[in-house]
């Protein structure tokens, strides 16, 4: 089977249930998961299996909802069977916790980068933030889309930015504060809770 149509020569793509341009806000949104999913495949390979199973098992499993949440940006008919799952963004929720107390606690901002995994991981997590402004964007055109993928979006980037803090503490690198950062995080281990971003 070829990989191409010639269908979208002129300008236009498909969505489930209409054809659009392919500057549609809709097509942004998820184009946009798409270039997420590929940058946590790359930090993926970057993260040696003896000391990231589970992070490696975590991701493997956000790519498959980062698909999900692909589909559900890229459906515009009526009746639709949602495919992303509320209990994503419970896994999610307690991962970011778990991975928390594992690391170093946190009071300032820090720079992203360290170790080659850490830098892949902080790229897609900035990515993940474009993915959520454009999926914002989208429902303030007036545009359906489902709330459980713009609240899995939102704990995604919380998520990978604890994971590239993870990837950096487990392979010995110290992350590096930025140099004129005030105190922006609660203490997280005591608290349960983390300031900074939302």
């Amino acid at each position: 089977m070829g990989i191409y149509t010639r269908t979208g020569d002129k300008g236009m793509t498909g969505l489930i249930g209409a054809r659009v341009g392919k500057d549609h806000l809709r097509v942004e949104a998820y184009g946009t998961t798409d270039e997420l999913n590929s940058f946590i495949g790359k930090s993926m390979s970057e993260l040696p299996d003896k000391l990231f199973g589970d992070l490696l098992e975590d991701l493997e499993e956000i790519q498959h909802e980062l698909f999900d949440c692909g589909g559900d940006l890229a459906t515009v008919t009526k009746k639709r069977e949602e495919k992303l799952r509320p209990s994503s963004i419970e896994r999610l929720e307690k991962r970011i916790d778990e991975l928390t107390e594992e690391a170093p606690e946190l009071e300032r901002f820090i720079l992203p980068g360290g170790t080659d995994p850490a830098a892949t991981l902080h790229i897609a997590r900035t990515v993940a933030r474009r993915a959520e402004r454009q999926v914002v964007r989208l429902m303030n055109a007036g545009e359906d889309v489902p709330e459980t993928v713009l609240q899995y979006i939102n704990r995604l980037s919380d998520y990978l930015f604890a994971a590239a803090r993870i990837a950096n503490f487990r392979l010995g690198r110290a992350d590096v504060e930025y140099a004129r950062s005030a105190k922006v995080f609660r203490n997280t281990k005591r608290t349960g809770k983390k300031g900074g971003d939302e």
